[in-house]
């Protein structure tokens, strides 16, 4: 287990808050812009367009989609008029619908059936991470909070179909830092501990359960640093040590082997022996891989999934290249594959749920134009129906192309990325560029498909370019290794080395580039605007760190166990040398280096960066006369989940643009 400490989120900000207010709100709550302030800067954008914000913005009508196990309900969120989505089951047969969820204050994160009668669905509180689960009947009744406990983040192990009122979930219930198994009962809440996280200081990061919930492995920290996998041979053997790897290696049970008769089988993944991670068949009681299944000489592989109906024989690899990629394995999903392509041609496709019988499939289709449109197809009588095209008002012939690239950085390395290309760029203007860093940095990356903000951005006649920097995830160990201790350095790089690369293809106005980015990538914003202050005439910093001393002392508990690790792939304060690299390329301490305006976006309870963050550079580039617009929604976290704030949002940073790239 690897953490990512920095992944993308969206935010927004709003009016200062009251006098009455400010001693309970977080972070200095006389930086936000006013209402007005924020309004004057939305009204920047002068001209109309075909499409408004909230054409991108606002949440479908209808979303999330599912399959109840045995096929006789679908379920569904539906939006009202106030922007709440709330969940509906619909009866297949006689069409009866009934709200059975309301959403109210805090947003239901996601839902999901765990049987065939009763849901489950999460909440945090006002964005911060600490999730509840709660689970429903189908008919709305028995709605119970199955983990309400303060302080908690409980998160989902594993679904235990032949047990089908249980789950497996972990929570750091007992240790803030730490979590350990428990197995719960989704009607009555009853909770059993299913081993014990005893040693702090080396503590179990991940756990490894059969269908039938039987703890057989599990990942154990080393020095914060190193991974040791234990496994035992039976429930009544004791685990043993067969692994032992550093941070910097994947190895990682995906599923245990039913389909022979050698219980000791797993399905792991695994780049121990090769550049990128590939699945093998591995023999844990032996320590030894069988064979390889599939690999990929570019990109990792990511996992594999099997029929509970057919004995769990593979049905397909999935992987992640310039698209994503699924490779079909049984006979089975091989003719299923060839109906589904042959239907859906080169949009990319993939199966939401399925029905225990596998005789019904729910399939979600999309693509760099497509917002999306749900299928059902029945398997008995060969039929596709089409359920709901999520954004009809979007039309594809006036949606923007995202084009896969690569290019070679300055020394050497191939790196990939996307390009969205607006319609003015295609007949022949040169328009301006916005460079998208994605969030992580270590692990994440971005992908192709429908990408609201880079269609939002064409839509106004900018070119987007987003790069999968060194470190970024799915290229293989050598390259995710190439952005170790690179933060500020190589990987911003390769965001001017992108720049230069798109420059050639004689699309863009090199007058007028900015940079936005959400999480490392308001990191990797501020970070070049002061490196590169010439490159870049704007910038837009959304939930970014701005000083890595004050973001390590921030870190909510549950990553404290992480922090050795993250000393190596970040920088170690304990180092002087790396001291010396963090203070470089912390931007609040270089604020004197930031020339161009930005705009700065914070949710105020976002537990992985900080308000602190933001409120720094803000005060900072306020002192030397600075107008920075600045806003701050006080219900979110790490990325703005209610509707409002995500179009306000888009609406400022557009107005923003429009400042300083027309």
């Amino acid at each position: 287990m690897k953490i990512c400490p920095l992944m993308i989120a969206i935010c927004l900000s709003g009016a200062g808050a009251s006098a009455q207010q400010a001693a309970s709100l977080p972070g200095d709550t006389t930086l936000p812009s006013s209402k007005e302030e924020l309004a004057a800067l939305a009204a920047s954008e002068t001209r109309t367009y075909k499409y408004a914000v909230p054409d991108y913005f606002s949440r479908p009508k209808q979303s999330a989609f599912k399959l109840s196990p045995d096929g006789k309900y679908f379920s569904y969120r539906e939006k009202d008029a106030a922007g709440k989505r709330h969940v509906y089951v619909k009866n297949v047969v006689t069409g009866e619908v009934k709200k059975i969820l309301e959403e109210g204050k805090e947003l239901i994160r996601d839902y999901g059936w765990v049987n065939n009668t009763r849901l489950i669905y999460i909440q945090d509180e006002g964005g911060n991470e600490n999730y509840h689960l709660f689970a429903v009947d189908l008919n709305g009744s028995n709605n119970l909070p199955l983990t309400p406990f303060d302080k908690v983040r409980v998160e989902i192990v594993k679904v235990l179909k032949d047990q089908p009122d249980y789950m497996i979930i972990q929570m750091n219930k007992d240790n803030p830092e730490i979590f350990e198994p428990y197995k719960i009962n989704i009607k009555t809440g009853a909770l059993e501990k299913l081993f014990e996280n005893k040693d702090a200081a080396n503590p179990i990061s991940g756990y490894d359960f059969d269908k039938d919930g039987n703890l057989r492995a599990y990942t154990k920290q080393q020095g914060g640093t190193n991974y040791v996998l234990y496994y035992r041979e039976s429930a009544a053997a004791p685990f043993k040590k067969i692994k032992e790897t550093t941070w910097k290696d994947t190895f990682t049970i995906i599923d245990f082997d039913y389909t022979s008769g050698n219980q000791h089988l797993a399905y792991v993944l695994s780049n121990l022996n090769s550049n990128t991670a590939e699945i093998q068949l591995y023999d844990l009681k032996n320590n030894k891989p069988v064979k390889t299944l599939f690999n990929n000489k570019t990109y990792d592989s990511e996992g594999l999934v099997t029929s509970r109906k057919r004995n769990y024989e593979v049905d397909y690899y999935s992987y992640m290249g310039e698209r994503s990629e699924i490779v079909p394995v049984s006979d089975t999903f091989k003719k299923l594959y060839a109906k589904f392509k042959k239907q859906f041609g080169d949009y990319d496709f993939g199966v939401v749920s399925k029905t225990d019988a596998e005789d019904k499939y729910l399939l979600y289709v999309t693509s760099d134009r497509l917002y999306g449109k749900y299928y059902s197809y029945d398997a008995a009588t060969d039929k596709f129906t089409m359920l709901l095209d999520l954004m009809p008002n979007l039309k594809e012939s006036d949606m923007a192309e995202m084009r896969p690239v690569k290019f070679t950085s300055r020394d050497g390395l191939t790196v990939y990325g996307y390009l969205t290309i607006p319609k003015e760029a295609k007949d022949g203007k040169k328009v301006p560029l916005i460079v998208n860093p994605h969030g992580g940095p270590y692990g994440p990356r971005d992908q192709w498909g429908f990408n609201p903000e880079t269609q939002l951005f064409a839509s106004r006649g900018y070119a987007t370019l987003q790069v999968n920097y060194r470190g970024s995830g799915g290229y293989g160990k050598e390259f995710s290794l190439a952005g170790s201790r690179q933060i500020g350095r190589n990987m911003l790089n390769d965001l001017e080395d992108g720049v230069a690369y798109v420059k050639t293809l004689g699309l863009i106005d090199d007058s007028k580039i900015a940079i936005y980015g959400g999480s490392y990538g308001g990191l990797a914003t501020l970070g070049s605007l002061v490196k590169t202050p010439d490159l870049y005439v704007c910038g837009v910093d959304y939930v970014g760190v701005s000083n890595l001393f004050t973001f390590y002392k921030s870190f909510p508990p549950y990553w404290k166990p992480f922090l050795a690790q993250v000393y190596e792939q970040w920088y170690n304060p304990e180092s002087e040398e790396d001291k010396k690299i963090m203070e470089q390329v912390s931007p609040a301490l270089n604020i004197i280096k930031i020339t161009k305006p930005l705009f700065v976006v914070q949710g105020a309870n976002d537990p992985r960066v900080n308000i602190n963050e933001s409120d720094q550079i803000v005060k900072s580039l306020r002192s030397r006369g600075f107008d920075v617009p600045y806003m701050v929604k006080y219900n979110e976290g790490h990325g703005f989940g209610h509707e409002d704030n995500r179009i306000e949002l888009y609406k400022c940073m557009i107005g923003f643009f429009a400042r300083h790239l027309k």
